[in-house]
């Protein structure tokens, strides 16, 4: 059977992550690493190309939500093993608006290339151009939640906002 830990030994442990982080690009704050984010900068980066070259909708359509672990693992980041064994040990106040809004932007992303995709198989290039625009930008904004998340907030954006934009 596993022994839980008491909020004393939490603590020791927590505190003895964040010496393990520092120096790295792994937040000793919430012990979350911004490299993860590079997985949303390549959708968010297409999209906004879409209006330009709308052959681009293929390439995103190519695009597909990854966890942390499992962005980690297949990546070359330097401290990947660290960001891996780190993320078990992330305070609940970052993990859960981090997990939130992670979530929030792979369903954006995935409404946003259903949208792409009927805009452009009805041949409506000035309605895909919009909504890749509106699309890019409503990731960025959540790209920029998840941010300050792994800096140490605990801000993320409205359901409502992200649920009107699904709808539209």
């Amino acid at each position: 059977m596993e022994r839980v830990l008491t909020s004393d030994e939490v603590s020791a442990e927590f505190e003895a992550w964040q010496g393990k982080v520092r120096g790295t690009n792994i937040s000793p704050t919430s012990l979350l690493a911004t490299d993860y984010l590079n997985h949303f900068n390549e959708i968010i980066m297409l999209l906004g190309m879409v209006a330009s070259m709308p052959e681009l909708v293929e390439v995103c359509r190519g695009w597909r939500p990854k966890a942390y672990v499992e962005h980690f693992r297949d990546s070359g980041f330097s401290d990947k093993e660290l960001a891996i064994a780190a993320y078990d040990w992330v305070p609940a106040r970052f993990k859960g608006p981090f997990e939130e809004v992670i979530g929030q932007m792979d369903k954006v992303a995935a409404s946003a290339l259903e949208q792409l995709a009927a805009a452009q198989s009805d041949g409506d290039d000035a309605l895909l151009a919009v909504k890749a625009a509106e699309a890019s930008r409503l990731l960025q904004h959540l790209h920029d939640c998840a941010s300050a998340v792994i800096h140490g907030s605990d801000a993320a954006m409205s359901q409502a906002d992200i649920d009107a934009f699904l709808r539209a």
